[in-house]
């Protein structure tokens, strides 16, 4: 083999592991700022899993600055944001099959749609435009729910679920905002 060809060689493999531990710092420097968080839900038969990133308020202007209105968010930071039920669900009254889904939701003053989205998605905003990477051919539910505005800001974003006698509330809080997907089992 000529020179020409290892040193080609070399520089490509010191290349390739630059980028390969430059992005495992990139990666690990994002999650500082936004935690990851795995929220699990095993009641009234229902065993439901959220896995998402919990960015922080940080005295910026939330939905309507950060997160733009009607626009698709990819519901939380840095990876997308997933939803897998164990058991067919309603959501809002429509039919969710059993699955695992990325999570979107489309903010707007007074309600956002919550979609469930049944493509798998690598990371939770495209590196050019900074958008959700949402392809909506493979939205496999939309749902609306209105927007409740509280008193104080909540800092940091928020998933949870409120027991609701045989069904459950997931909420979606963050800044003056909390949003309410009421979902129970088929």
């Amino acid at each position: 083999m000529n020179k020409t060809v290892k040193w080609i060689l070399i520089i490509a493999g010191i290349l390739f592991l630059i980028g390969f531990f430059g992005m495992r710092i990139m990666k690990h420097n994002t999650k500082k700022h936004s935690p990851e968080d795995t929220l699990v839900y095993t009641e009234n038969g229902l065993d439901i899993e959220v896995f998402y990133n919990r960015p922080y308020k940080k005295g910026r202007d939330i939905f309507g600055g950060l997160v733009p209105y009607n626009e698709t968010w990819r519901t939380g930071a840095n990876e997308q944001t997933t939803f897998t039920t164990q058991t067919p669900l309603m959501v809002s009254g429509s039919h969710l099959d059993a699955g695992e889904y990325s999570l979107f939701t489309v903010p707007k003053e007074s309600s956002w749609e919550i979609v469930f989205n049944n493509k798998a998605y690598s990371w939770g905003a495209d590196w050019q435009t900074g958008k959700a990477p949402r392809l909506e051919k493979f939205d496999e539910l939309i749902v609306e729910a209105p927007v409740t505005k509280t008193y104080l800001p909540i800092e940091q974003f928020t998933i949870d679920f409120k027991n609701a006698g045989d069904s459950v509330v997931m909420l979606l809080s963050w800044d003056d905002v909390v949003v309410s997907v009421p979902m129970k089992k088929m």
